[in-house]
Parts: C-alpha cells; structure tokens; sequence
C-alpha cells in the first residue's frame, strides 16, 4: 500500500461501514467478510475508486437502519480483496488515518457518506514503531495481560510477542481482545500509542479483576 505523506492526500469524504465491537487503527489490519448489499455495493464503489473506507462505531440515538455515529473512526485501505463463489467479498483493511466524523451526506446511495476530518490525527501518518515504554511499564504490561489471559482462558504467542515491536503488539492485542465497544473506542481516541498502552494496561488489569471488585467499566 502507498503510503500517504500528508493529511491533505487523504479523501475528504469517504463511505462508512458502522460496526460495533470491530476496530481498526492505524497501520493493522483488519480481515472483513461483507454480505449484505449495501455493504457490497459500497467495496464495489471503493474498489472501483480509492479502495477507501471508513470504519466506525455507532452511539446511543438514531433508528435501527441509521443510528448515530461515534465522533472518531478509522479509515482503511482495501489491501486484500476475494469473492467468494456464494457472493460474498472477504477483504482486509489497513489503516491509514483516525478521523472525526464530520457532516453526513444525503445521497441516493445505500450506504452512508461522510466528510471526514483528519486535523487532530496528522501524527497518525508519521507512526515510530521503535516507539517503547519503560521497562517498569512494560513489567505492569506483561503482568496484566498474563493475568487476562488467564482469567479469560485465551492464550497467545508469547516469544512472538515479546519480540514484536510496541506499536505491533499493542495494535494487535487492542483490535484482537474481545473488549467491549465503548473500551475498543477508548483505543481509537487515546491521542498516540503511549495513550493507547495506558488504556490497554488499565482494561487488562479492570478486567481481570474479583466480579466483586468494584472497578468500574469504561461507559
């Protein structure tokens, strides 16, 4: 994938696929099997054009068919594109860019269009992942996730883990764990990755802890 240089190569209004509990932040991946036929038709449109589009979340308000968007999404890139012999399309999305939901578009389309603001994620197009945090965090890090792991009776591949860079391994653990989707948009709007593992480290360690405990949930 070409890599965009700055915000102002970023599509400016881009179509939108609102799904809760499914996160996508910038440089992972995100695998997508698309059935319904708006959705189909959106990959078409994108396909056809930019191979964009923006993922994001839904909040409280709204009907069934159109719900209220959550203020920040993530746009990707369609980097893998399969049809399967039933119809459907399996896809992944790479992400570019966080934005902030901006003016929805009233078009004849199926799907929904938006303006998409990028102003307060410039820094999401020059990511360092030789970014790391101090040993003393990443002891706190390794502890809560051992702990959840366990808790949750899930497991991962801890010498890949260890040797993965932070932005990789923090990435990954953040779209792959099964958090709730308001603790996975406390992830899309942590302002940077050192953000993004303080929030990580806290949920692992919340939750984790005594059903008694009286820790609260990100609402």
């Amino acid at each position: 994938m070409a890599p965009y240089s700055q915000l102002a190569d970023l599509p400016q209004l881009i179509p939108v696929f609102p799904l809760d509990g499914a996160l996508l932040l910038p440089g992972g991946e995100l695998p997508l099997q698309i059935f319904e036929p708006r959705y189909l038709n959106m990959i078409d449109d994108a396909m056809a054009g930019e191979r964009v589009i923006g993922m994001i979340q839904t909040r409280n308000g709204g009907d069934r068919e159109r719900p209220h968007l959550a203020e920040v999404g993530c746009v990707g890139k369609i980097t893998s594109y399969n049809e399967t012999s039933d119809g459907r399309y399996l896809i992944t999305l790479t992400g570019v860019c966080r934005f902030e939901a901006g003016e929805e578009l009233n078009l004849r389309l199926p799907y929904r269009q938006l303006r998409a603001r990028y102003t307060r994620f410039g820094g999401d197009l020059g990511r360092d992942e030789k970014e790391e945090a101090t040993a003393a965090a990443r002891a706190r890090f390794a502890k809560a996730l051992k702990r959840y792991l366990n808790y949750r009776q899930l497991d991962i591949d801890w010498e890949t883990a260890e040797e993965a860079p932070l932005e990789t391994l923090v990435n990954s653990l953040c779209m792959g764990l099964p958090f709730e989707p308001a603790e996975k948009q406390a992830f899309l709007e942590a302002p940077d990755l050192a953000g993004r593992f303080d929030v990580l480290t806290t949920l692992l360690e919340i939750s984790a802890s005594d059903p008694d405990d009286a820790s609260p949930r990100l609402q």
